[in-house]
């Protein structure tokens, strides 16, 4: 096979590279003592530091006998293939060796590590090289399972943009062909699909498996290797057959390259503050909890994983990049335990992204996911050039053609996803606590906010004009106080809303139109963080009148009457406090039993035998239940699914009163089919039983944000929860502001200590979500396929410990 010049260089580069050194693994699940093995079902994963100390994740997945290597780079890029037996089946992979060799020349990267296979004949497939997002959407869609003589899988908006090319004028293919670094249309075509090459010496066979970016910038290689005295291979269209000589097991050396520009990671001493770190120091010391500063290190490596100069990902290896959301809601979780550059980084990472009305930025797509994205526009503006051309509109056609060629000269431009409504809220409670920390001095908060990073805007012009977005988005509500003057989603289409919030699966909010956490908790506490910024900004020195020539766009909204009119201001926080009410559902007794039993009559016989004997032990339809709804349907009434949303705002407000405290957490200690909690497991993220037949149906389909799920971030957000409201009731010197709390905090501790021995119980704890699986009589924990096994906002878990570690007792 001809290789192009790219993938030449690419090559004169790996062989060219400095003698590579033997790495460890940085962490691994399941870890053997920490982990319930048994729970991950076969599933295996290390991750080691390349030579540029970016993180590389690999995973054996024995399922579909998937092999995945993740680089958690600039480019967030993977390289898998599948493993089948001799007869078809997925294959048993496992490490051979524990060590990675890395090493790089110029801009190429190399980490290489050893496989085997339990048999001595393997064939290898699937193979697939790019965005680690075109992975992650090729395992969603379970290609991987399928048989490997099945036709080619193409990312099918870069298939379409070459042919697209091919349909154009020869003297248009010829201008555009070079924008994409391409000699030909043909030397194109071969970017779509992997190239395999193989070559062999007396002591070494190799195949090569390289893909280079479509548009010619980036490379991916993939090299397997073997000892021919030992082993073979035959490359056999797009598979490569491997036989161990013998009858031995296959053995074989797996190495990845990459070109893609790479990040700056950041140590624990940049991330973490003093307090902490001392936290941890004394946690090692403990030689009689040795189990505990185990579980503490891993969380402290995770986030150093996550964590760069440039950006924080969300997760591995699903969310290697940039998530607004999952980045504000881990600082705002962290408080406790990250440094305050830490703030500031999350901060300015949000503000530069903003998008010209103030909306925050959910995700960016960058690498070979921006090239698919800026391919779908260009496949649009195709599909509008041919239209007008055909039409004879040539001045038309000419301006769509030179858009469309305006998109192939830098087609890996970040782009980013506006499309979330919850993030615009969080910004502004990050910023308010950012604002009132007394541990950071006034003149650098303010040198923070006036800085203008790249010679733009102030971040505090920009702070000011996503402020504006949220005070107007608010203020229909303000003014009329109906349910359907609430934030509403966006339609999806005729009869479906968009999941815009963090449940954002299509099920996430069983089709709602107003979101609870948005409404009843976000709004409040971003319109109550406005009035805590407008007190700050004034103490130092910045008054409403200023603030006008920094921001001259807030000019004639309501945040430029609510800077100038405190009282205002509080009424809108006020109105929108009340917004609770229309979320608030209860059931009798008699209510609830005839809708448990119809949600328990349509499982199927054992899991519903299950859930039965777990109401008789529990003996808990005794009473009646209230809860705050999921969401609202399309004419604001409430659609009826106990939720762990209310786990957010006992966190954020820590001023709310003990009766309201307390009918948030009931539904929290309930058993599940009542309420959420299930021992040895934890918090299901949703109990639908209430619900019409249809949720269940939906739910059946999309676990993701279902019954069958526990989630690390809200396990961690009920628990800091509880802690805050713990100690609220205490004074500085640890004595309860009144004895009459005695109770209710008694109930507080029973709750956290009920939640963290269900978790725990699981084994899985670390995890972004589990699942479980109903054996006979026994509920067994179990990891959930998609789960990312590091995730920023799971390892809140480390603030959590450090709360818990200073929690004052009666």
């Amino acid at each position: 096979m001809i290789l192009d010049l790219f993938t030449l260089t690419l090559l004169a580069q790996v062989t060219a590279a400095a003698p590579p050194r033997t790495v460890m693994p940085v962490l691994a699940f399941p870890e053997p003592g920490v982990d319930d093995t048994a729970a991950y079902r076969g599933y295996k994963t290390r991750f080691y530091r390349d030579s540029k100390n970016n993180a590389v994740q690999i995973y054996l997945e024995p399922v579909g006998g998937r092999v995945v290597q993740l680089w958690a780079d600039a480019a967030d890029e993977s390289v898998g293939f599948s493993v089948r037996d001799a007869r078809g089946r997925p294959a048993h992979v496992a490490w051979d060796g524990d060590g990675a060799r890395v090493a790089d020349s110029g801009t190429t990267r190399t980490l290489e590590y050893r496989l085997s296979a339990a048999g001595p004949r393997v064939t290898l497939g699937w193979f697939l090289l790019g965005s680690m997002r075109v992975e992650r959407d090729f395992q969603y869609a379970h290609r991987q399972l399928r048989p490997f003589a099945e036709p080619a899988y193409y990312v099918a908006e870069e298939s379409l943009l070459v042919a697209n090319i091919a349909r154009l004028p020869a003297a248009e293919q010829q201008g555009q062909l070079p924008l994409l670094r391409a000699r030909s249309l043909a030397a194109l075509r071969t970017r779509l699909q992997p190239a395999l090459a193989s070559s062999r010496s007396d002591t070494l066979w190799t195949v090569r498996i390289q893909r280079p970016s479509l548009d010619g910038r980036n490379h991916l290689l993939l090299e397997l290797r073997g000892d021919p005295r030992e082993v073979s291979a035959r490359v056999t269209g797009r598979s490569v057959l491997v036989q161990a000589r013998a009858g031995k097991p296959v053995r074989l050396t797996v190495r990845i390259a990459t070109d893609a520009a790479s990040l700056t990671p950041l140590g624990r001493n940049q991330i973490f503050n003093r307090p902490f770190l001392d936290f941890l120091a004394k946690a090692r010391a403990d030689s009689t909890a040795v189990m505990r500063y185990r579980r503490l290190e891993r969380d402290v490596r995770s986030v150093e994983l996550l964590s760069s100069q440039e950006k924080l990902m969300a997760g591995l290896p699903n969310f290697a990049t940039y998530f607004g959301r999952d980045m504000m809601m881990s600082a705002l979780m962290m408080r406790p335990i990250w440094s305050g550059a830490m703030s500031e980084h999350v901060i300015a990472s949000v503000l530069r992204k903003l998008g010209p009305e103030g909306d925050v930025s959910h995700e960016e797509a960058l690498g070979g996911q921006a090239i698919r994205e800026a391919a779908a526009d260009y496949n649009a503006l195709l599909s509008d050039y041919f239209r007008l051309a055909r039409g004879g509109q040539r001045t038309r056609a000419d301006s769509v053609l030179g858009r469309a060629r305006d998109l192939l000269r830098n087609m890996q431009a970040t782009r980013e996803n506006y499309h979330m409504m919850d993030d615009e809220f969080q910004l502004v409670v990050l910023e308010a606590r950012y604002l009132a920390d007394p541990s950071l001095p006034a003149d650098r908060k303010r040198s923070f906010l006036l800085a203008r990073p790249n010679g733009g805007a102030s971040r505090l012009a920009l702070m000011l004009r996503e402020m504006a977005l949220v005070a107007t988005e608010t203020r229909p509500y303000v003014q009329d106080s109906i349910a359907t003057n609430l934030v509403s989603f966006v339609k999806r289409d005729s009869t479906h809303w968009r999941s815009a919030s963090w449940r954002d699966s299509d099920a996430g909010y069983a089709n709602g139109r107003f979101a609870m956490d948005i409404n009843a908790i976000w709004v409040p506490a971003a319109l109550a963080a406005i009035a805590e910024i407008r007190s700050s900004l004034q103490a130092a020195g910045l008054r409403p009148e200023a603030l006008d020539s920094i921001a001259p766009e807030i000019a004639g909204t309501p945040l430029h009457q609510y800077l100038a009119d405190s009282a205002a201001l509080q009424n809108a926080v006020d109105v929108w406090r009340g917004a609770r009410r229309h979320f608030t559902v209860a059931f009798g007794r008699g209510e609830l039993e005839s809708r448990i039993h119809a949600k328990l009559a349509w499982l199927p016989e054992g899991e519903r035998s299950y859930w039965e004997k777990v109401i008789t032990s529990a003996g808990e339809i005794h009473d009646s239940l209230g809860f705050l709804a999921l969401s609202l349907d399309a004419g604001g009434h409430p659609i009826p699914i106990v939720n762990t949303d209310p786990a957010t705002g006992l966190f954020l407000d820590s001023t709310m009163k003990p009766d309201v405290v307390l009918g948030d957490v009931d539904p929290f200690m309930r058993p599940y089919p009542v309420g959420l909690l299930v021992n040895g497991l934890g918090p299901v993220v949703a109990n639908d039983a209430y619900a019409p037949r249809q949720v269940w149906e939906t739910f059946g389909k999309d676990a993701y944000h279902s019954p069958r799920v526990v989630w690390g971030r809200e396990v961690n957000l009920l628990l800091l929860g509880l802690a805050n409201h713990i100690t609220a009731a205490f004074d500085v010197s640890g004595r309860l502001r009144d004895r009459s709390l005695e109770p209710y905090v008694r109930v507080l501790n029973d709750a956290l200590q009920r939640t963290l021995a269900a978790v725990n119980a699981s084994g899985l704890k670390h995890n972004e979500l589990w699942s479980y699986r109903i054996e006979g009589e026994r509920l067994i924990p179990t990891r959930y396929g998609t789960s990312s096994d590091v995730q920023l906002w799971s390892t809140t878990d480390l603030a959590v410990q450090f709360v818990l570690s200073r929690l004052p007792r009666p």
